[in-house]
């Protein structure tokens, strides 16, 4: 399955692990491929944590064909490995912009995890429950809102059964399948029901954090930047700005920690709250916000550019735009780095 919580391997680890058990794996398959398979598998969760999305998804192919074997072979072992990373290959596809194929990865994920499910609901449902949560982002991607808002339904539903009986086990699960239930609430216009899940899904992060703060500190993070922004549309905005700088200062923590796990995402935090502050008329905060988006976001586009360049693209227009609206330039320190990025991939693009 695709972790809720911790992220405590880099790219860097997961590497190794794969290449010391692909090693062990060509002596004695039998043994040690099961082990290779996992590795693989979690190798490509770390590489999609920090945006190299291409070689993520060969890693999770891989992970997949092996586990098609491993399951054919032993299916009451392996069967729960295989839903777990056609799930994951779902979001691999998504990511790189291939919605048909994610959604029929995700569709084989559910099936699978039914059929375990039925068989073990305790010990197996929370396969069930991430392959309907991936199954409606997979929906959402192609528009199909109402599918996707039964799938992340019958996620929440599962999870507070499980919860009632396990809270310890499952209450981290109820809470992510409410925040995949509010992100699919907002979109059809039910905006106070998916505020709702969200501040219920905020709830149960504080008491997890204030329990294991390591452990679920990024998804705290996430689900308050999320509800900055709904709060933010319901015109809730001094509410929406508090969420949000109370989401930032949580990121700067985790990025201070592992930065090439959690700038993206402290961008998009800054980012979300540079919007808050201009339209709150705040417009030299928003500039000095919209500077520190490109400074946090530097570094990982610097590395991978094709990954980053058209978020880079639009974040560059809102600094030079809220520099325009001060009358003032543009800090060729923060700018020139990327700029330069620019020109030497069009120069390479280009060498004509």
């Amino acid at each position: 399955m695709s972790e809720p919580g911790p992220r405590e391997e880099a790219p860097g680890a997961a590497h190794e692990a794969v290449a010391r058990y692909r090693a062990l794996a060509a002596e004695r398959p039998d043994a040690y491929g099961p082990d290779l398979a996992a590795a693989l598998n979690t190798l490509g969760i770390r590489l999609s944590e920090v945006g190299r999305r291409k070689e993520a998804l060969w890693a999770t192919q891989e992970a997949l064909a092996m586990y098609r074997e491993l399951a054919a072979a032993r299916p009451d072992t392996f069967r729960p490995d295989l839903a777990g990373v056609l799930s994951n290959l779902g979001a691999r596809l998504s990511d790189l912009g291939r919605p048909d194929e994610a959604l029929r990865a995700a569709q084989e994920a559910v099936a699978v995890s039914r059929e375990l499910a039925a068989a073990r609901p305790d010990a197996l449902g929370p396969y069930l429950l991430m392959a309907l949560s991936n199954l409606g982002a997979r929906l959402s991607d192609l528009g199909r809102r109402d599918e996707a808002l039964g799938a992340a339904q019958e996620a929440v539903a599962m999870s507070r059964e499980l919860a009632a009986a396990r809270p310890d086990t499952f209450r981290p699960t109820l809470a992510m399948a409410l925040i995949t239930l509010g992100e699919m609430l907002s979109p059809l216009g039910r905006r106070d029901e998916a505020l709702g899940a969200a501040q219920e899904a905020v709830g149960m992060y504080r008491e997890l954090v204030s329990a294991q703060p390591d452990a679920f500190r990024a998804d705290l993070a996430g689900v308050l930047n999320n509800m900055g922004g709904m709060l933010n549309e319901l015109g809730r905005r001094e509410e929406a700005l508090g969420t949000t700088e109370e989401a930032v200062a949580m990121y700067r923590e985790l990025v201070a920690a592992r930065p090439d796990s959690f700038r993206p995402a402290l961008a998009m935090a800054l980012n979300n709250l540079g919007g808050m502050l201009n339209e709150l008329g705040r417009r030299q905060e928003a500039l000095e916000v919209a500077g520190e988006v490109l400074a946090t976001l530097t570094p990982q586009f610097l590395t991978d550019y094709d990954t980053f360049e058209p978020w880079m693209s639009r974040m560059v227009r809102t600094y030079v735009g809220r520099c325009a609206e001060r009358q003032c330039e543009p800090d060729a320190q923060i700018l020139e780095p990327i700029l330069e990025a620019f020109r030497n991939h069009r120069a390479e693009s280009d060498p004509g």
